[in-house]
């Protein structure tokens, strides 16, 4: 039954315009993954980043395609696999598909929020001032921005595991993804060396890998 409602949401996104045909078949298998090896947390986890990433970009008129919806939610996708197959540590890779949402959900809101309502703009590399919209170019209004949205999405998983250490976790992966995020940016990505979608991916992957560092210290 959940699979028909996801389905059913993936369906609703695309005719509201959000996704592309094959982006909603992509956002699908995704959340399917995602709860098999999360549930309903899971689930939640992956709304509230849809949620904030819509209404981050509302106005723009894009639609996400398949290779934006595997870049923010692919590792997640990946994690909650691994949750289905090995069951015993289902508690590692939970946390873990938090950390790669919170490191999604940070990247998106400070790129566009940031861009929005920051003040002054810099190269996370030199450090000079530099353009607004580049690849690289940071904000301390939109690393703020982004810090908050990795914290509402520790929230959303704190809510259904307790209120406990796990939740600097998420926040700090969120933080340091989004950092990742704009250093490649800055380097690989004006270079045109890789593209945006493996950017974020990498920014997701580091956010599920720092989420893995911390809980094993």
């Amino acid at each position: 039954m959940t699979y028909i409602l996801l389905f059913i949401a993936a369906a609703i996104s695309y005719f509201l315009g959000k996704l592309t045909l094959t982006g909603a078949v992509t956002g699908w298998v995704v959340a399917a993954l995602i709860y098999a090896g999360a549930g309903y947390m899971g689930i939640s986890l992956l709304a509230v980043f849809f949620i904030l990433a819509s209404l981050a970009t509302k106005g723009r008129g894009s639609k996400r395609t398949s290779g934006q919806v595997l870049a923010n939610g692919g590792v997640a996708a990946i994690l909650g696999l691994c949750g289905w197959i090995w069951p015993q540590h289902l508690i590692l890779f939970q946390l873990m598909i938090a950390g790669s949402l919170a490191s999604a959900t940070a990247d998106t809101l400070s790129s566009e929020l940031g861009t929005v309502y920051g003040k002054r703009f810099f190269n996370i590399i030199t450090f000079k001032n530099d353009e607004r919209g580049l690849d690289g170019v940071i904000s301390l209004e939109g690393t703020l921005i982004g810090l908050a949205g990795a914290a509402i999405i520790a929230i959303t998983y704190c809510l259904f595991n307790g209120w406990s250490i796990p939740l600097l976790y998420i926040i700090t992966a969120g933080f340091i993804g989004n950092i990742i995020d704009s250093v490649l940016g800055a380097t690989l990505e004006r270079k045109n060396i890789i593209n945006n979608n493996l950017v974020n991916f990498s920014n997701t992957a580091t956010g599920a890998i720092i989420c893995l560092l911390l809980f094993s210290l």
